[in-house]
Parts: structure tokens; C-alpha cells; sequence
């Protein structure tokens, strides 16, 4: 799926990390320059090598647009002064870059960014070079079809779907606390020719854990089908649903670029030009601004500044010694406890004040708060930035610069970190982990992500938002190492949040080790969306490694100024690794590097295999049976020997489309669906009719059609419906949601098309159905009085009776069911907070209920899904881990009916979801391994994968 591309997403939009050459007949022509080909674009990628003569008066960012428009015929721009806004001008050391946002009839592209560097001496400007990723051949008109409301609407289901499809056992899913939705305008999306798209933020609060969400999604405008959502949420740790041992729960903002900004001249190079804090002097009134004290978490004895609030009466951490030469905005640290995260992520929580202190020195509750780490770590990273990269605060501009302390998770301890667009935020700890705050390279990580937003603005997904959390990591490192004189040798030296537990030794309290010396591309996992925002956390460590191993070998000062570069210069937000590899070495080249430090410089890419063309060096173990099908989030469905998915076309232009095969492989797929621009979605299949949901500008239709071929049947149209299908003979089950109501579980009759509720005139909520010899299985929970009761029921289509089947505890949450010719199977939790959930069976008459995998213990099971045949039931699951790794991940496990027998499906690398069975112990799948998405299938089991 999306792990390879540059952006992230099935939709396969954009620019793909794999060799890709530039439209036929687009290549720019030879010239003085050098020039790197873009990716599905005529406009070169890099131009490098330029003294060219700019205009001198005026603006940096006119000079750069004239420079462009000169040179039409290398830059294939033909009108950079309509597609080009301009985004900000960086200043520093009589360089200036320039970087545009590009535009295709108003409508700005996402990820489409270009940028011009030119020096500006005695008056005079000269060209040095240009890049970035610039579309050409967008063809899309830009008047939607689809109103705003819909498309919210549409964003909103989206989002809740695909939380509920990440959701473990555990917890109640709450339908009164639906998710919200607010649209941000229109988007290009960067295929081919463009794709016309509403871009719409939702947020609100987890119906099912209770955490935070913030989502950003795209609605196809012509169609009002959701092509692409992943999370804003950033934390240090990793992201929710992971296995680590923290809850995270955190939003990042991915707010418009701020205008052109001209931040103050690079100060030298002087890494002690500043004393650390602690050997700062006693503390001392000056003025409103005072030099106080505190202890930070270990123990040792720090100066902070403080103002005195004459209000309160009080001194409080309130910065306003750093930027009073320039914007005069204050570094502050509030008082946060008792808030949660839902509370303060994106939004300023009411009723908090900075931490104050009665007198100079802060004691012990602003200690273990995590107060005093925080305000002397901002300190401390600023003043990096300011000092060795001349930027003037994250934003580049002075902005004010703000730290929340002492978060928790409504009410529980709240592990982790988070940037949200405007501030950081840092959880309180609990008795083994420490305030947040307390490790001075999270603090760096954070306010990193902060300098990221306002420069490259790399999507947080995929492989961008990977790079993303590279970066934050690799500065954060950094500022630690150089503020504690920690040698790059160290064993120690590359670990990030080793300081944070009260009890665990460093290397096992670590959040990740950028020297672990073992993480290259071959240990790329790719994963969806759905999973770490497609490997932020997972997959950083191959690239920051790299960015270490840099570090080491060329030296520290060297080193930051070539990342700082090529981040502020160079990178684009749909970038890659291999365009971050390529952005490094320009950097390098324009600081003008030694021949063998550029050759350290590329070493440590090679050795971390971040190479051209490095994905295609991933094997598998499965079969395939349909390559790069191009979509996100689609099922497949599978029954009687055949198969069924959607696919777009390569570049993710085309609407999805359904197609079904042979599951032996046999003969070609074809198409099932008309190419009518509606999206084509979810199909199921019994192996003689496929059905499937077809998204349109004003409804959901369930459509039919048989494999043997003839006309496509309109069965039922509706507003929202749920991704679950299911289809035997004459017979199709459906999940239905009508907004503001209970979920429930419909059948209808290809010739009968009239839905008709399971579980009759009931107020009770059903989902997760599956279907069996005229035999529907559903997952049920009914509320009375406050209290909520879970169960598993089946309904004969042929007697009408419902049978409710049995329990062996008390149920806290099911989920998905399986039913084949002689039992039912169903996810049971029956812990409260637990992902751990039992695979449950039952004779079809509720009797005989027993575990074939236990519901808590060894070798219990996180369950996702559930499928089952005659001869087996497989279900993706989640491993439990303390720690995000390959195994942790969804994977495909399938046990024999009886329970005695379990097995991988697969050994391959990265997620696993979306099944089907096809017949016997075959299981068909969507498979990422390759970094893009593949059906792929295997008839046995693959073992224990040890």
C-alpha cells in the first residue's frame, strides 16, 4: 500500500519513492545546469549548478517568480506568477530561499511546493538553484459537484469507520458521542490529471476509547467518495491503537503555510556561546524579568527565567529575556494537571495559568510536575535554533513559543508528548514513567515538529511523516547529546527518552536508538493508514539513522547545518526517502562539503539501504493474484473459489473499480463494475454474484452483478452504509448507519430488494454480520437502565428464529463474527481496558461454547477480524508487544475449528488485513509488504513464522 509512496496513500496520488521517469517527451532540455528529472512531472526535480543573474530590486520571492518565467522552457512552468504563491523567504547568510505553493486554477495542489535559492550580495541577486515538486499536466476543473455539507458528512463516516476497523476489544463503542467535521476548502490531489477533492478536518473524541482524534480526509468532489484520510495526531511515542505500553492520544494541525517570512541573520556557529543553565548564577531581580531556580527531575539545580506577575503576586515561567530584541514574545510553561488530552489538543484549555512560585525558587511540586524541565528545555532548544541556525523561533518569526504540563488521560496517567500546530504538551507520568517533559530530547523532538510544520511541512504519514519523525528525532538527539557533552561513541549516544523512567534502566526505558545499528530499509514495514499513519514511528528509525551515522562520521556542527538545510531548502512535504536522501546531498554540495564528507554522507545512506529503487528489494512468501490495486481501507471479499476487490488505475487518477478472479489464479480478473466515475467499493462474492457499495453526489447504492456477466442491479440506495457485505445465493446482508441512530444489520433478496432488520422491531445495535447456508451471525449491544449488554445472536432465514449464543464471562465489547456449516465464531473481551479478546465458538445452536484461543494469558490474541470456511477460521489480529515491531503488527492468524492447531497465514513483513477465504484453509488478502498494494493469497498456512 501507501508505505512506499512519497505521500502515504493507496490512492497511489502522487509521486511514488520508486524510479518513475517524467511524461513522455517532457524531459527538460540540456543546459548549463544540472538537472535531476521529476516524477510524473515535466518540471525538473533539481536544478543545481546556476549562477544566473536575478532581478535586484524588489522582493525575494518576485525575483525568484522572474527567474521562472525566464526560463519557461527548463522549468516547464509556463505561468508561475498565476500557479505560484508564495509560502516564505528564509534569509541567512546573504542566501535567500524562496519556496512557492503551487496552484491549479486557484486551487492550491497538495504537496505541490517549489522552491528557488539565490544569493543576494552587494546588491545584487544570482540564481544558485531550484526544486521541489511541481505538477504538471493537471487537467481537473475545480467546481465540485458535491456540496460541503456531504462531503463532511461523507469524511466523518469515513473516520469513524475506519477507527472502528482499528478498534481491539476493550471498549464500549459510545454512538452519542459522534466525531465532527469542518471542511477546510478544496485540494488538488497530484495524480495525473488531477483529482478534485474537499479537504475536511474531523475531530472530536474516540465513541470507542475516549482519546482525542483529529483526522484529516478528502472527499472526492465529483463522486463523494473519501480517497484519503490519515491522522494529524503526533506524539513521541507511538501512535494510537500501537501496543506500546503508553495510551497516546494527540493532534497535530496541518494549518496553511504562514506568509513569507524574513527571519534574523545566522548568528555564528558557537555551541558554548551561551552557558547551560546549570552554571548559571544565583538567581537575581531584573526588572519585570527575573532569573529564578528550580530542580529539575535530576536533581540537578537549574536557572530559570521568570516575570514577576504583580497580579498574582507570584513569579512565573515566563520567558521574556530571549526575544526582547526582537518580537518580544515570551517562552511560557502552564499548569496543566487535571486536564486531559482531550481537553488542550488543538484548543487552549480555560482556567490554566503559567506555573508560578511565590518566590525565586521553584520547590518540588513544579519538579515533579514536570514544570521546571519544560521551561529550561524550551530555553535550551531555542537557543540551539537561534544560535546555530539563526531562526528565531519555531515558526522563524519570534512566534511565542508555550509548553502545557501535567496532562493526563482523562483521569488516567497520560505517557507521552505532543506538538498540535500552536504549543507542546506534556503528560504528567505515573509511578514508573516520569513527566514528559523530563527528557530534554522529547522537548527537542516536539518543538522540532514545530520548525518542520513551518518549513517543509512533511505530511505526517507514510514516508514523509516517517522523515517527519526523523527529523524531530534527529535534532532532538542532537540538543540533547551537545547540551549534556554526551560523546557521538557512546553506546548511549543515539537513544531518545532513556531519561523518562524512574526505574528502568536506560536502554530498556528508550523510546527508539537511532545507532541501533540493525534498522535499514530492508526492516521497512508497509503498513495503511489505518496502522501508525502508515509507519511514522515504525519506519523513522531507517531514515534518522542514517542522519546519525552522518553525524558521527562528518562531525556534529557539519552535520546539523547540512539537515537544517535541506529541510529549510529542499524538502517538499510529499517527500520520500529517496528524496531525502537526494535533498541531504544538495544541502552538503552547498555548503560545500569535502569530497570525503560527501562520501560519509552517502555511505550513510547506503547503509541504511536508502538507495534509488530501494523498495524493490522486498520479498514475500505469498502468491499474487493482482498487483498494485492502488486503493486504501477496501475489503476483500472471497467465496465459492473466487475473489473480489476494487483497484484504481497506476497512478490513482481512476475511480475505484471492482474486478474479481479465480482464486487459483487461473484465467484474468475482470472487471465487474461500470466506469461511470462513481467509486466502486467493497464488494463481497459468493462465486456466482458480486455485490458492492458505488459511492455517488447524493447516495450510497448497492449494486449486484453476476460473475457469468449481464447487466449491473440496483438494489438499494441509501445515505450511509457500512463497509460489511455479505452474499449467498439469493440472499445479501448489509451493516447499515443512519445518521443519529443505532447501527444495525440488514438483509435483502436479489429479488426482493426490501432491507429487513435482524433483529426485528429490537432496539438493539447490530454489526459485524457474516453469512452461512441461509444463517446470519451478527454482534449485538443493547443499553437499558445504564447498563450495556453484548452478545452474539444468529438468525434462520428459513424458520425466522434468533438464537442467542452462549457466554463464558461476562462480555465487555465483541466483535466481528465468522459462521460456517456447523458453527459460529466471534471476538469476546472480557476484560475491562484490555485489547485482549478470545476467538469464541459455538455450536449453531448457542451450545458448546468454548475458547480456540483464550480470551487473556499466553498466546491470547488482539482481535480485528474474523473469517472462517468449512475447514478453518482466520483472524487478523494484533500481536501484544511493548514495542511497535514487525510482529506487533496486524497479522493474519488461522486456527483449525477446534482450536488445536494455529498458524501466520503469512511471514510477510508489515500489515496484514482485509481478508477472505475463498474455500478450504485459502486465505486472499491485500498485502503491503512491497510498499503498495497487492491481492496476493496463500491455499496452507505458513507456521509459526519463528
Amino acid at each position: 500500500m501507501a508505505g512506499a509512496v512519497a505521500l502515504i496513500s493507496a490512492t497511489a496520488l502522487v509521486v511514488s519513492a520508486a524510479p518513475a521517469g517524467a511524461a513522455p517527451g517532457a524531459t527538460p532540455p540540456a543546459g548549463p545546469a544540472d538537472l535531476v528529472p521529476g516524477k510524473r512531472t515535466a518540471t525538473p526535480a533539481l536544478v543545481s549548478g546556476l549562477r544566473e543573474p536575478a532581478q535586484a530590486a524588489g522582493n525575494a520571492a518576485d525575483a525568484a517568480l522572474g527567474h521562472l518565467a525566464a526560463h519557461e522552457n527548463r522549468y516547464r512552468i509556463p505561468a508561475p506568477g498565476r500557479d505560484l504563491r508564495p509560502v516564505r523567504t528564509v534569509e541567512a547568510g546573504g542566501e535567500e530561499t524562496v519556496r512557492f505553493q503551487q496552484r491549479h486554477q486557484g486551487v492550491a495542489v497538495l504537496g505541490g511546493q517549489y522552491l528557488v535559492r539565490m544569493e543576494h550580495r552587494g546588491g545584487e541577486r544570482v540564481v544558485t538553484g531550484a526544486s521541489g515538486a511541481y505538477f504538471t499536466g493537471l487537467k481537473t476543473g475545480t467546481v465540485p459537484e458535491v456540496d460541503e455539507e456531504l462531503a463532511v458528512e461523507r469524511a466523518v463516516d469515513a473516520a469513524t469507520d475506519q477507527l472502528k476497523a482499528a478498534r481491539a476489544g476493550g471498549a464500549a463503542w459510545d454512538e452519542a458521542r459522534p466525531l465532527t467535521g469542518a471542511a477546510r476548502g478544496l485540494a488538488v490531489l497530484p495524480t495525473s490529471a488531477g483529482l478534485l477533492t474537499w479537504h475536511v478536518t474531523v475531530r472530536g473524541v474516540h465513541p470507542g476509547t475516549g482519546e482525542p482524534v483529529l483526522r484529516e480526509v478528502y472527499v472526492d468532489a465529483r463522486a463523494g467518495y473519501p480517497v484519503l484520510q490519515y491522522s494529524g495526531i503526533k506524539t513521541f511515542a507511538a501512535a494510537s491503537g500501537a501496543p506500546a505500553a503508553s495510551t497516546p492520544a494527540a493532534h497535530k494541525i496541518l494549518s496553511p503555510a504562514p506568509a513569507a517570512s524574513k527571519p534574523a541573520a545566522p548568528r555564528p556557529d558557537r555551541r558554548k556561546a551561551a552557558p547551560p543553565a546549570e552554571e548559571q548564577g544565583p538567581a537575581e531581580e531584573q526588572g519585570p524579568t527575573v532569573v529564578g531556580s528550580g530542580v529539575k527531575y535530576d536533581g540537578k539545580a537549574v536557572g530559570l527565567q521568570l516575570t514577576r506577575d504583580e497580579a498574582r503576586q507570584e513569579y512565573v515561567m515566563r520567558d521574556q529575556i530571549r526575544m526582547r530584541d526582537g518580537s518580544k514574545n515570551p517562552i511560557s510553561t502552564w499548569d496543566a494537571r487535571g486536564k486531559s488530552v482531550g481537553e488542550v489538543s488543538g484548543q487552549w484549555p480555560s482556567d490554566i495559568k503559567e506555573f508560578g512560585s511565590p518566590t525565586l525558587a521553584f520547590g518540588g511540586e513544579a519538579t515533579e510536575a514536570g514544570a521546571v524541565d519544560a521551561h529550561w528545555a524550551a530555553g535550551k532548544v531555542y537557543d540551539y535554533y537561534r544560535q546555530v541556525h539563526g531562526r528565531d523561533s519555531l515558526d522563524g518569526q519570534g512566534g511565542t513559543i508555550n509548553s502545557l504540563v501535567g496532562v493526563d488521560d482523562f483521569g488516567r496517567p497520560y505517557n507521552n508528548a505532543f506538538w498540535d500546530g500552536t504549543k507542546m504538551v506534556y503528560g504528567g507520568g505515573d509511578a514508573e514513567y516520569r513527566a514528559f517533559s523530563a527528557g530534554l530530547d522529547v522537548v527537542g523532538h516536539e518543538m522540532t515538529h514545530g520548525v518542520v510544520e513551518n518549513s517543509a511541512n512533511l505530511v505526517y504519514a507514510g514516508q514523509s511523516g516517517a522523515m517527519n519523525e526523523a527529523i524531530a528525532d534527529y535534532f532532538g538527539n542532537a540538543i540533547k547529546t551537545d547540551a549534556y557533552g554526551i560523546p557521538m561513541d557512546s553506546p548511549d549516544a543515539g537513544l531518545l527518552g532513556e531519561s523518562l523512567c524512574r526505574t528502568k534502566p536506560p536502554r530498556e526505558c528508550a523510546a527508539r536508538d537511532l545507532n541501533d545499528g540493525r534498522t535499514t530499509a530492508k526492516s521497512f514495514l508497509g503498513v495503511s493508514l489505518v496502522t501508525d499513519n502508515g509507519g511514522v514511528h515504525l519506519n523513522s528509525t531507517i531514515f534518522s539513522g542514517a542522519l546519525w551515522d552522518m553525524r558521527e562520521d562528518i562531525g556534529r556542527t557539519l552535520a546539523d547545518r547540512i539537515v537544517y538545510r535541506a529541510l529549510t531548502a529542499y524538502l517538499t512535504p510529499l517527500d520520500g526517502f529517496t528524496e531525502g536522501r537526494a535533498a541531504v546531498l544538495a544541502a552538503a554540495r552547498d555548503l560545500k562539503v569535502s569530497g570525503k564528507e560527501l562520501k560519509a554522507v552517502e555511505r550513510s545512506f547506503n547503509a541504511h539501504g536508502i538507495v534509488p529503487g530501494w523498495e524493490l528489494a522486498t520479498g514475500v512468501d505469498s502468491d499474487p493474484l493482482m498487483g498494485d490495486v492502488n486503493t486504501e481501507g477496501v475489503r476483500v471479499g472471497a467465496g465459492g473459489g473466487w475473489w473480489t476487490t476494487s483497484k484504481s488505475n497506476e497512478n490513482g487518477s481512476e475511480p475505484y473499480s471492482v474486478w474479481a478472479g479465480r482464486a487459483d489464479g487461473t484465467g484474468a480478473p475482470q472487471r465487474i463494475s461500470p466506469n461511470d466515475g462513481r467509486y466502486h467499493v467493497h464488494p463481497a462474492t459468493d462465486g456466482k454474484t458480486v455485490v458492492w457499495l458505488a459511492y455517488n453526489r447524493r447516495t450510497v447504492d448497492l449494486l449486484a452483478r453476476p460473475l457469468a456477466g449481464g447487466p449491473v442491479k440496483k438494489l438499494w440506495s441509501g445515505r450511509r452504509v457500512g463497509p460489511e457485505l455479505q452474499i449467498e445465493g439469493d440472499v445479501v446482508v448489509v451493516e447499515s448507519r443512519p445518521r443519529g441512530a443505532r447501527s444495525l444489520v440488514q438483509y435483502l433478496r436479489l429479488s426482493d430488494p426490501t432491507p429487513v432488520d435482524v433483529t426485528g422491531d429490537r432496539n438493539v445495535n447490530s454489526s459485524h454480520p457474516s453469512l452461512r447456508d441461509g444463517r446470519i451471525a451478527y454482534a449485538t449491544m443493547e443499553r437499558s437502565e445504564g447498563t450495556v449488554t453484548y452478545g452474539t445472536e444468529v438468525l434462520d432465514l428459513r424458520t425466522g428464529v434468533r438464537t442467542r449464543m452462549g457466554q463464558l464471562g461476562t462480555l465487555k465489547d465483541t466483535g466481528p463474527t465468522a459462521i460456517n456449516g456447523s458453527h459460529v465464531f466471534w471476538l469476546a473481551n472480557e476484560a475491562e481496558g484490555s485489547r485482549l479478546t478470545a476467538v469464541r465458538r459455538a455450536d449453531l445452536d448457542g451450545t458448546g461454547v468454548v475458547d480456540i484461543s483464550p480470551a487473556g494469558g499466553p498466546g491470547a490474541i488482539e482481535g480485528i477480524d474474523l473469517i472462517a470456511s468449512d475447514d478453518a477460521v482466520t483472524a487478523a489480529t494484533w500481536t501484544p508487544a511493548p514495542e511497535y515491531r514487525n510482529e506487533a503488527l496486524p497479522k493474519l492468524w488461522q486456527f483449525s475449528a477446534d482450536g488445536k492447531r494455529k498458524d501466520r497465514v503469512s511471514c510477510n513483513r508489515g500489515e496484514q488485513m482485509w481478508a477472505g477465504m475463498p474455500g478450504g484453509r485459502q486465505v486472499v488478502w491485500t498485502d503491503s509488504t512491497t510498499g503498495h498494494s497487492d491481492v496476493v493469497t496463500r491455499t496452507r498456512p505458513a507456521g509459526t513464522c519463528g
